[in-house]
């Protein structure tokens, strides 16, 4: 008995000291990731810029220190960090070229992939060169590397160049498997969102406008592979046609669509060549990483603020679709415009946004910011992938609009989706209901039953009235007669390029040339960029990361691909709002 305690004791004893050991590694652990996150890197003589298209590109990426102390390579590119890194290594005399190695690339929509390249084409006036290389190029990879001076591809490799499609999906029967339906109310015959829960395929109004936006992105595309490969449009529409993708990898090369086939170590060997190194010579590479730490210029002159609102538009934390997703949450995002308009040191702000929608009550919160802001400071829009419905809301009273030639924007309507889950609870499950009440519309919202004819129609009034109000408030924010607004609303999507010609946006360019005129419109020379909402500490970030599940999210997303954001809205659609101004469907472009 004795020595069964004794060893009993020594076993508790031994997983006390393991726990504390493990303890303190995990503190040094989580310190030296600290301190090698505020590290700034020193840029070497003759380097290299390798960027690794490989991921999913989002807006803007939060740090993930879970994910670097548990050994997990972030699979997350923010765009933000990709052109100001491009910036820097264009501004960088030790720097000498950049190295683009394609992989599985997603990007969050079209303007992203051409706001990189864009980045890369202005990295050459420069002088200086960008050799791209891929296993298999995407449709999407290739599109940024055609920006290259050298395309060089793995000998059994592949570049899939197929054209766009578009491919809504739409759950009404499958819901009513389950005895649950929807009832809708929607100002705007262009207004198809709710199509994916009312309907079972597209509406003549809606694939006009799909269409209209498909080859729109489909012509920009086109047109700017054209210039850099010296490819004829009418030559990339057969190749697309042939499906390319499965031809011969030496017949790319007679297309023009790559310079040289090659294997990965061949491709160490040109660029040695260019940087004059000799074949047992080390190249010297900055990751993407490596290159968010370089020092940028010195901050000098007046401050111009670039706040990122991205993500679908909530009331608030608690209604946003997913616990990893950014959200617009307009409680906070409401805060931090005022906190900007009350700040001395902001001359100017710009609006950068990037959201398919959402909530129309949080929108027009926004808005009203968004309007006290401008009246104490000039406020310049931004417009990313999307600034649509809600996202076009928040925008449509900046001084200055800039769109991406292919940002989709537009989409002013309103919708009203109510779920009606009586079928489901009394036919499907066999619950019974009995009512009394006091008044004629007591009960108006009850689960027993769906919305009568009555019912629906002071809803439908309800939802015209924010109608009204959406259009009244472009029409004063673009300057523009209520009837013309009229014409080219509806809930109808444009793309930036037609977006301008009918005056919902000022211009086309950058996030750069919405900066250079926030600075004009506040007369300043000098200027320096700061971006807002301040990220998270690195402490905040591990404690956020930890809490959220993003990393089971993470994992989700890789599992699903192009399901993750369907099986999500299903997940949390109790979250949403029940009066929206979104986005048509979760628009998957192949």
């Amino acid at each position: 008995m004795k020595d069964f305690i004794k060893y009993v004791f020594a076993t508790i004893t031994g997983i006390i000291l393991l726990s504390i050991v493990m303890a303190i590694l995990g503190v040094i652990s989580l310190v030296g990731i600290a301190a090698s996150s505020a590290k700034t890197t020193q840029v070497e003589e003759n380097s290299v810029f390798t960027l690794m298209l490989s991921g999913q590109l989002e807006e803007r990426t939060a740090s993930n220190p879970f994910a670097t102390l548990t050994g997990q390579v972030s699979q997350n590119l923010g765009l933000d960090e990709i052109i100001e890194s491009i910036k820097k290594a264009k501004d960088n005399d030790d720097i000498k070229g950049i190295y683009i190695e394609a992989g599985i690339f997603s990007a969050d929509t079209p303007a992203s992939m051409h706001a990189i390249r864009e980045a890369l084409l202005d990295f050459k006036k420069s002088g200086k060169w960008i050799v791209a290389y891929a296993d298999s190029y995407t449709q999407g990879t290739y599109y940024i590397c055609s920006a290259a001076d050298q395309l060089y591809l793995n000998p059994s490799g592949m570049v899939d160049w197929h054209g766009l499609a578009a491919e809504p999906f739409f759950l009404k029967d499958m819901l009513a498997k389950f005895g649950v339906k929807y009832q809708l109310c929607k100002v705007g015959k262009y207004k198809s969102a709710p199509e994916q829960m009312t309907a079972d395929k597209m509406s003549d109004a809606n694939r006009e406008q799909v269409t209209a936006y498909i080859n729109g992105i489909w012509k920009v595309m086109l047109d700017d592979v054209s210039k850099s490969r010296k490819v004829s449009i009418d030559s990339l529409n057969v190749y697309a046609d042939r499906y390319v993708a499965l031809s011969d990898p030496k017949d790319l090369i007679r297309m023009k669509l790559v310079d040289k086939l090659m294997y990965t170590d061949e491709v160490k060997g040109e660029i040695k060549k260019r940087l004059k190194l000799d074949k047992d010579d080390m190249i010297s590479q900055l990751t993407l990483d490596e290159m968010i730490n370089v020092p940028g210029k010195k901050s000098e002159g007046e401050k111009i603020a670039v706040y990122y609102a991205y993500g679908d538009i909530v009331d608030s934390e608690t209604g946003s679709l997913t616990s990893s997703d950014h959200s617009i949450v307009a409680n906070k995002v409401c805060k931090d415009l005022e906190d900007l308009m009350n700040n001395d040191d902001v001359k100017a702000v710009v609006l950068r946004v990037n959201s398919p929608g959402g909530s129309a009550y949080a929108s027009e919160q926004i808005w009203h910011a968004v309007t006290n802001l401008k009246a104490k400071k000039p406020v310049v829009a931004s417009m990313g992938g999307y600034a649509a419905s809600g996202g076009y809301y928040i925008s449509c009273n900046a001084n200055y609009i800039y769109s991406e030639p292919t940002t989709i924007t537009g989409s002013i309507g309103i919708f009203g989706m109510f779920p009606d889950f009586s079928g489901l609870l009394t036919e499907k499950l066999g619950v019974k209901f009995d009512e009394v009440k006091t008044n004629k519309h007591a009960a108006l919202g009850t689960v027993s039953r769906p919305f009568n004819a009555e019912e629906m129609a002071l809803l439908d009034q309800y939802i015209g009235r924010g109608y009204v109000l959406f259009r009244q408030r472009v029409a004063d924010g673009r300057k523009l007669p209520v009837a013309q607004v009229e014409e080219i609303a509806q809930g109808r999507v444009w793309l930036g390029n037609d977006a301008l010609k009918i005056k919902l946006v000022d211009a086309i360019g950058s996030l750069d040339d919405a900066v250079k005129k926030a600075a004009s419109l506040a007369k300043v020379d000098k200027y320096h960029v700061a971006g807002y909402p301040d990220e998270p500490s690195w402490w905040e970030s591990l404690t956020n990361t930890m809490n959220s599940g993003s990393y089971l999210d993470e994992q989700m997303r890789e599992t699903l691909g192009e399901y993750y954001q369907p099986f999500t809205y299903l997940k949390d659609i109790n979250k949403h709002s029940a009066i929206q101004a979104r986005l048509p469907y979760f628009l998957e472009i192949k």
